[in-house]
């Protein structure tokens, strides 16, 4: 039986001392593997080792290019910092809740979430492989309290965008069960919690996420949520 490959990583952190802290954690797990580190955002976009990892952990402030401008050109921008082959890693911002306004700006950048820098071990990695599976970045317990915390920013503006108009058409196309699913979403409750309380499957409730993301545009839930608080769905 062949071995499932390692999920391959890439560090981007201007502290020395918490790259290699992260570097022994992961390192000490079968299947993840460290194959990139970088000092700055610049450094990691010149990497063809960062750019062909699976999860690129991002520090958002450091020198010469901070982590937001490096997780925009990373995931977006003319696509030239993909990997020639087209793979684009996820990337997933490391703050603390000091930085909270900062963990916003990465997830509009692009970035699959958020994980704080001085989370329990066993939380750091499930966290990336939650982010690898493409599932819900953290805890969602944990997603709820910084989206707690930013809801005056995620607010509605008045008067609206062309984005807001179009992310309030996508909200618009969501099924009364979808929308509830995202509601619940956006209460923090996980699969399994969701499952429970509409008293479905649990695969069941995959497939209205599944939905939920794709009608939204979303790379994950936590980008699907946002867009709840910001059309008004969910409310803190």
């Amino acid at each position: 039986m062949t071995a499932s490959p390692s999920i391959r990583i890439a560090l981007v952190d201007d502290q020395h001392l918490i790259r290699s802290g992260m570097a022994m954690l992961i390192s000490s797990q079968p299947d993840l593997e460290v194959v990139a580190q970088s000092d700055n955002g610049q450094a990691a976009l010149d990497s063809p080792e960062v750019r062909g990892a699976d999860i690129v952990l991002m520090d958002i402030r450091m020198p010469v290019l901070d982590g937001i401008a490096a997780t925009r050109a990373l995931l977006g921008g003319n696509g030239s910092a993909s990997a020639e082959d087209g793979h684009t890693p996820r990337v997933v911002v490391l703050t603390t809740f000091d930085l909270d306004e900062y963990a916003l700006d990465a997830i509009d950048a692009g970035a699959s979430g958020f994980l704080l820098k001085d989370a329990p071990p066993e939380e750091l990695l499930a966290g990336i492989r939650a982010v690898h599976r493409g599932d819900a970045v953290i805890a969602p317990s944990t997603t709820r309290r910084l989206l707690d915390h930013l809801a005056p920013s995620l607010q509605p503006a008045t008067p609206t965008t062309p984005e807001d108009d179009a992310r309030l058409a996508a909200v618009g196309s969501l099924t009364p069960r979808e929308n509830e699913v995202l509601v619940l979403m956006s209460a923090g409750l996980s699969n399994q919690e969701i499952a429970a309380q509409l008293f479905v499957s649990e695969t069941t409730v995959k497939t209205h996420v599944g939905r939920v993301l794709h009608k939204l545009g979303a790379r994950d839930r936590v980008q699907a949520v946002v867009t709840a608080y910001r059309t008004g769905v969910a409310a803190p």
